[in-house]
């Protein structure tokens, strides 16, 4: 993400729009440059940053004379945004637009692959994705001198010379051969990991799905998601129980769950910095819960979990 906001152009003062409903390490990178986060809130239908917001504020800002130099776009929890809506804002624009889809590997946006439909798409291979080699991801683009541009600035930036030779600051980003290799072989696995996520959200579905009170993030139209993790909201009224009461009741089961990303607008380090709308997102950090998810996951296991969630209002 660091090197793609280089690419783009960005640096001290600029703005970058990015989805408010994310994890931090998408818009931490932002301010590495010196630049200033502004976050859009998300839609109802795919739960990433929503389109009509992010138009609404790119028109106010070009009125004023002051466009941001990117949108970090997030696929969040192992499926597509409207890329192609965002997309088209950014391009009416002329703003560069980078996908973050370290959540989102072999996920679909119609016929295309998460992270390939921006100028820049990223991906994290760290220990709980998809594909995982422990540490690390991948910046890809269409773009082969950006793309060898990137590779430059990983790998510390020495300049073409007989000796040791740097004009400009460089990163330790490259991959180790040895990770990358465990990334290929995994590769080939890729669509049956997906697969499974989604034989365990489904699993999930069959128990939960007519619950009153228990919803999940819904899937949209325009592509597939991985699954990546299996996430619900809980309304306290419908259900019986609040979110926080089915992570107490799992965590006295030793089954771990989590809250969603609770959204950047309200973390404390982000404070000051301009928001669009919130409300989406905040409803769905009071509310969303995400469940056991891994590929191993047995039936016997899954239903364990939904058979505690159905008992939680009952106290039993």
């Amino acid at each position: 993400m660091h090197l793609a906001l280089i690419l783009a152009g960005v640096s001290r003062d600029d703005e970058v729009v990015c989805s408010s409903l994310t994890f931090a390490g998408a818009a931490n990178p932002i301010v590495y440059q010196g630049a200033r986060p502004v976050f859009v809130d998300s839609d109802t239908k795919t739960w990433c940053m929503d389109a009509q917001l992010l138009a609404e504020e790119l028109d106010a800002c070009a009125r004023h004379g002051r466009l941001p130099k990117a949108v970090v776009l997030v696929h969040l929890y192992g499926q597509t945004g409207d890329v192609e809506g965002v997309r088209a804002v950014c391009a009416a624009h002329d703003i560069v637009l980078i996908e973050d889809a370290a959540e989102a590997l072999g996920a679909r946006c119609g016929r295309s692959a998460a992270g390939a439909l921006g100028d820049f798409g990223t991906y994290s291979f760290n220990g709980n994705k998809i594909i995982t080699t422990s540490g690390g991801g991948m910046l890809v683009t269409h773009d082969a001198a950006l793309a060898d541009r990137a590779r430059y600035l990983a790998t510390q930036a020495r300049d073409p010379a007989p000796h040791y030779e740097h004009s400009v600051i460089g990163y330790n980003y490259r991959l180790s051969n040895v990770l990358a290799a465990i990334g290929r072989a995994q590769l080939q696995a890729l669509g049956d990991r997906v697969e499974q996520k989604r034989r365990v959200f489904h699993r999930y579905a069959a128990h939960l799905a007519e619950t009153p009170g228990i919803d999940f993030m819904p899937e949209p139209q325009h592509g597939t998601s991985t699954r990546w993790l299996t996430v619900v909201t809980v309304d306290a009224a419908k259900f019986g129980a609040s979110r926080d009461e089915v992570r107490a009741r799992l965590e006295a089961r030793d089954i771990e769950s989590r809250a969603i990303w609770k959204p950047m607008h309200t973390q404390p380090v982000f404070e000051g910095c301009r928001s669009v709308g919130g409300r989406v997102s905040e409803v769905l950090f009071e509310t969303g819960l995400c469940l056991p998810s891994g590929t191993q996951l047995t039936e016997s296991e899954i239903d364990r979990v939904t058979e505690t969630i159905l008992e939680t209002p009952h106290g039993v």
